[in-house]
């Protein structure tokens, strides 16, 4: 899969990613560099245990996922020597892209030319990357191998509206806890979906719950109206 765009993002990784996986299957195990838009494990919420949609997407399918070491680039070398390749070819091309549609237009041209037309020398019998890769077997994800759970812990302060934070899968979701708490300092205990919220000064259980993932706000649950007498 290659694709034009302004800026990259990790929701446009995630939604590039599903797409050449649904052309050619999931894989057992991606490689990546350790860019934010892959990975926040190095990032200051990475280090706390939270993930962002891409790497949430990779553990609810258990796809096992790899990242370079730091300051190492040969890691990912036939990714870095394909993009020379490409640049090289855009560059060659008597009419420049002015849009990103006109670049797309030449990217689709020079995927086609790589993987199916242009033969490899690394390769037997100078074969494309195309048919090398149809000849073989597919790994695809171990969904037999357990799914390790996403255990973290959050410290932080409810704010005046009632409410903490939580990143779930990058995306930043408010969990109301009440405003007369407010300015309390709380420990968050998560296990994927699952939350504990728990007072920092005296261990009292302020609130659990199953965190929605559609939804912004997890309201608190209201007590149920008194029934009316007839």
């Amino acid at each position: 899969h290659v694709s034009a765009h302004a800026r990259v993002t990790a929701p446009i990784v995630l939604i590039t990613f599903t797409q050449a996986a649904d052309l050619h299957g999931y894989p057992a195990s991606t490689l990546t560099d350790n860019g934010m838009v892959y990975t926040v494990r190095l990032a200051g919420h990475g280090r706390q245990g939270g993930k962002n949609s891409f790497e949430a997407e990779l553990s609810r399918r258990h796809i096992v996922q790899k990242n370079s070491r730091p300051n190492h680039p040969t890691t990912c070398g036939k990714a870095e020597r394909f993009q020379q390749t490409m640049k090289k070819w855009l560059r060659a091309q008597p009419i420049q892209p002015s849009t990103l549609a006109d670049l797309q237009v030449l990217l689709d041209q020079v995927r086609d030319e790589y993987n199916h037309r242009r033969p490899h020398r690394s390769l037997p019998h100078r074969a494309t990357p195309a048919a090398a890769y149809h000849a073989r077997p597919k790994a695809t994800p171990d969904t037999e191998r357990d799914n390790a759970t996403h255990d973290r812990v959050r410290h932080d302060k409810i704010s005046k509206a009632g409410t903490v934070t939580l990143r779930i899968a990058g995306q930043l979701r408010h969990i109301g806890i009440g405003r007369p708490y407010a300015g309390t300092y709380v420990i968050l205990l998560i296990q994927n979906l699952e939350v504990r919220v728990v007072h920092a000064a005296t261990g009292e259980l302020l609130r659990e719950l199953t965190i929605d993932p559609h939804r912004d706000y997890q309201p608190t649950r209201r007590p149920p109206r008194p029934t009316k007498k007839k």
